[in-house]
Order: structure tokens, then C-alpha cells, then sequence
């Protein structure tokens, strides 16, 4: 199973792209999808929604995970990175593939294995887990790798292969 996983954003969108087979996980890519800042919010959706497709159909995915977004105590920024998320969103309904979404917890137990780990502690797993020479960078491309090795692990569960719950799919 091939699992694109997008940190969500505005002026900078995180991507990572794994290969899972079972519990073995392999690292494909990663990297950021940039908007620069003062251009039309138009401009810097249409930018996020092209290079979406783009990774579809350089590495046609099989599953599309994305996080939820954070809200946090700036509205201001919490809707420029919805807007960011939902182009990323349209992208992959465009070309039909099954999109999943994390919590920011969720994606922190799944690597980590404690949900309110620090990020350096979650950096250093999705280095280990995919087993890289060093940490991705940007940390927005990092952060996009633990989303997709969340995806992978939940995708390999019990209780998900039980139809037990697991996350919300868009």
C-alpha cells in the first residue's frame, strides 16, 4: 500500500510518501509544497490543488491521509489552513483516492506511542520506523511521513481490520 500523508498549510503544505507491507514500511519521498505570501489566497489554492495532483499521479497512492485541522487561538491562521487542506482535499477526490484524516494525537500514539509526545520524540520514531540517515527536513515534511506511517499502522490494526474504530475518512 502506497500512502501520501499531507500536513496541512497554507504557505507551506508537508508531504511524505511511504510503502507499507504489513508492519515493513519503506521511505518513498517527501518534501513541501510552498505558496508565497502576498499573493491572492486564489493563487496559492490553485498552486496547493496542482501540486496535489501532481504527487497523485507521480506516485498513484493508494490511500490519501491528511491531518484534522488544530484549531488553535488564531482564527486568522486556522482558516488560511483550512482553505490550504481543503484544496489538498479536492485533489485527491479529483482523482478518486481514499482520503483519511488524524488528529494530531492520533498521529502521535500511532508513531510515538503516547499520544502527547513531544515532536522531537515523534521526529526521531519517524526517522527510526522508516530508517532514515537523519531527520526529515522540513519539519513539515517530517511531520507529513508520521501522518502516513499513521495511516499504515491503523490500516494494519486489529481493531480497524475488525471494523472496530479508527478515524474519520472524508
Amino acid at each position: 500500500m502506497i500512502v501520501l500523508g499531507i500536513d496541512p498549510g497554507i504557505a507551506t503544505v508537508g508531504f511524505g510518501v511511504i510503502e507499507a507491507n504489513g508492519a515493513k514500511m519503506s521511505h518513498l519521498s517527501h518534501g513541501i509544497i510552498s505558496t508565497q505570501a502576498g499573493l491572492r489566497l486564489s493563487v496559492r489554492l490553485s498552486a496547493i490543488y496542482y501540486d496535489s495532483l501532481e504527487l497523485i499521479d507521480t506516485f498513484h497512492p493508494d490511500v490519501i491521509a491528511i491531518e484534522e485541522l488544530f484549531f488553535n487561538t488564531n482564527l486568522k491562521t486556522a482558516v488560511a489552513v483550512a482553505h490550504g487542506r481543503a484544496a489538498a482535499i479536492l485533489a485527491g477526490e479529483e482523482r478518486g483516492v481514499p482520503m483519511y484524516e488524524y488528529t494530531p494525537l492520533q498521529v502521535k500514539q500511532a508513531v510515538a506511542g503516547y499520544g502527547r509526545a513531544e515532536k522531537k520524540q515523534v521526529m526521531d520514531m519517524v526517522k527510526r520506523l522508516l530508517k532514515l540517515e537523519e531527520i526529515p527536513k522540513p519539519d513539515d515534511a517530517a511531520d507529513a511521513l508520521a501522518i502516513a506511517i499513521c495511516r499504515a499502522r491503523n490500516a494494519n490494526s486489529r481493531i480497524a481490520n475488525l471494523g472496530g474504530a479508527e478515524c474519520s475518512t472524508i
